[in-house]
């Protein structure tokens, strides 16, 4: 039986789209997956789930199957746009290694 949600480092349980035509999808804001490497997947981590990177107003930023490709390609140009736009959220040079974060910086300190 697979998964209907995904609970983040943060602690947030998200639901799991499933459809018979397409992979599982997944949405999530940006900053909850800092310090994720990999994609979360399902069926005994055979299927690894489409990730739908959200802005911090939970706006559709990137839609990614490959997150650690994502955090050494893309990112670099969506974090140079999203410090602009949302300058009280953390944008770290290392995704892959910061801490993950539901909260502005002001609070996360």
């Amino acid at each position: 039986m697979l998964p209907t949600h995904y609970t983040v480092p943060t602690g947030s349980r998200l639901p799991i789209r499933y459809d018979a035509e397409k992979p599982p999808r997944w949405r999530v804001r940006m900053q909850e997956m800092f310090g994720e490497a990999q994609n979360p997947a399902v069926a005994d981590g055979r299927v690894p789930l489409v990730l739908e990177l959200l802005s911090p107003a939970h706006r559709p930023l990137q839609i990614t199957r490959d997150l650690a490709a994502f955090w050494r390609g893309a990112y670099p140009e969506v974090q140079k746009e999203m410090k602009g736009r949302y300058p009280k959220h953390p944008w770290p040079d290392d995704p892959a290694s910061a801490l993950p974060t539901r909260r502005t910086k002001k609070y996360s300190s």
